[in-house]
């Protein structure tokens, strides 16, 4: 049974940085591409970045300020998130996509993000 677990969320001022991160268990996802999605009140979840082993791609509203990476070893997934604006609050789910042409298979439970502003 694969289960993903994100960390690091929590509430930070306008400008500044959070990480989050995913752990995963069950399985060796160092083939897996993964992804970090998130879902603001009200809205729709979106995507925000994914990595895959031949490199990653971003959201537009986030290029330049997020970097997704990973650490196999750990099982470990991380989104680096720097320059946060109010609008960046949401809750950010982790997902891992086996197959590699986007079907997210597997999801994690969410952590919150709040920038204030």
């Amino acid at each position: 049974q694969v289960q993903l677990v994100e960390s690091g969320g929590g509430l930070v001022q306008a400008g500044g940085s959070l990480r989050l991160s995913c752990s995963a268990s069950g399985r060796t996802f160092s083939s897996w591409t993964m992804g970090w999605f998130r879902q603001a009140p009200g809205k729709e979840r979106a995507f925000v970045a994914a990595i895959r082993w031949i490199g990653s791609n971003y959201a537009d509203f986030v290029k330049g300020r997020f970097t997704i990476s990973r650490d196999n070893a750990k099982n470990t997934v991380y989104l680096q998130m720097n320059s946060l604006k109010p609008e960046d609050t949401a809750v950010y789910y982790c997902a891992a996509d086996p197959s590699g042409e986007g079907s997210w298979t597997y999801w994690g439970q969410g952590t919150q993000v709040t920038v204030s502003s």
